[in-house]
Parts: C-alpha cells; structure tokens; sequence
C-alpha cells in the first residue's frame, strides 16, 4: 500500500511540475510576442524583450506598464554617451531631491545573463545591492560594456532610438537631471510579433 501511495505522489508530482515548466514556456512564448511603446513628447521608443534571458523582469514592467505606473514619469537621469534613466514613480511629483529613489514598494530578483549592454539595450537600475530592482529602468545609447552582467538586460529598443538621443542631448542640472520635464507614457502591445 505505501508503495502504491509513494507512486502516486511521486506521479502527482511529475504531473504539476510538468504544467508548471509548460504554463512557463507557455509565458515565455507570449512574452516574446509582447512589445511596450514608451510614448514621449520627442516620439515613441518601441522595446522588444528578453523573456528568455529575465521573465521576471519582463513580466514585472509589463505589470508596471499595465498599472499605468509609468504613466507621468519622467526621464529623470540623462548622461550624455551613457544612457537615459526612468520609471521613478516619485518624478510623477514636484519634489525633484526625491526624484531617483522610488519605485513599486518591492524589489525584484536579479536575473543576469550574458546579454551585453549594446546601444539601444534596456536594462533594469538598482541600487548597489542586486536584488534591488523595482520600477526604474535605463535605454544604453552607447555600447557600455562595463555593465555587462552587473545590471539585468530585459529588453532592446528597435524602433525609436533616435528618441533616446534627443533626450540623452536635453541640458540639465548638475544632478544629471533634464531641464525640461520629458513625461512618458508606457503601452503594451501583445501578440506583437518578433
């Protein structure tokens, strides 16, 4: 009898871990038929992602995206020859000493692979621990090699990196931070294609 019962839990257990790693692939397959369009005063940036390099950051800006948290945040940090910054939820305020250290209320698991941080890569901002992600996210406008499997790649831009150059241009204060509020609005578009 016990025999028989080991069997069956032992059968049990190949059954759901089997639809858990299909409902996986399954999220996998639709994710890399999802795309967001950042929407911005300067034009639209199109993001293809990387579900099968970090599902979990993907899935998480897709929720933000959904949530309409991006909405109303601005591209808070510009570094000529680097990158632009966003997602701080704080920038949707006027308190701009604020601005950089917001996010969703959690953080998220690192998810580093060997994606490179090329032009155009959307890649996830942290603080100096790895698991620190939450909502911010940076566009690389210059190959940045130096990031590479530090910060988690979840993304590319392609269509609209012309967009990021001009704001990466924009004049800002010593904080980095443009002088001109360049507000975004995030859409997702499933079943996208590749």
């Amino acid at each position: 009898m016990r025999i028989i019962r080991t069997l069956a839990i032992a059968a049990a257990g190949i059954v759901v871990a089997t639809s858990a790693a299909a409902q996986t692939a399954g999220d996998t397959r639709k994710m890399e038929n999802t795309k967001a369009v950042i929407e911005t005063k300067y034009g639209n940036m199109t993001i293809k992602f990387f579900p099968d390099a970090a599902p979990g950051h993907v899935q998480n800006f897709v929720k933000l995206a959904k949530e309409g948290v991006y909405d109303g945040t601005i591209f808070h940090r510009v570094i000529p020859g680097f990158m632009i910054q966003g997602g701080d939820p704080n920038t949707k305020g006027k308190d701009t000493r604020t601005y950089g250290m917001g996010g969703p209320g959690y953080t998220i698991k690192a998810e580093f692979s060997a994606k490179p941080h090329k032009r155009g890569i959307l890649s996830m901002a942290r603080a100096q621990h790895p698991d620190s992600a939450g909502s911010q996210f940076y566009v690389v406008v210059k190959d940045s090699p130096f990031l590479d499997r530090q910060y988690t790649v979840f993304g590319e831009v392609v269509e609209g990196i012309d967009v990021a150059d001009k704001i990466v241009a924009l004049p800002r204060d010593s904080r980095d931070l443009p002088n001109e509020r360049v507000e975004m609005k995030v859409k997702i578009v499933e079943g996208a294609g590749k």
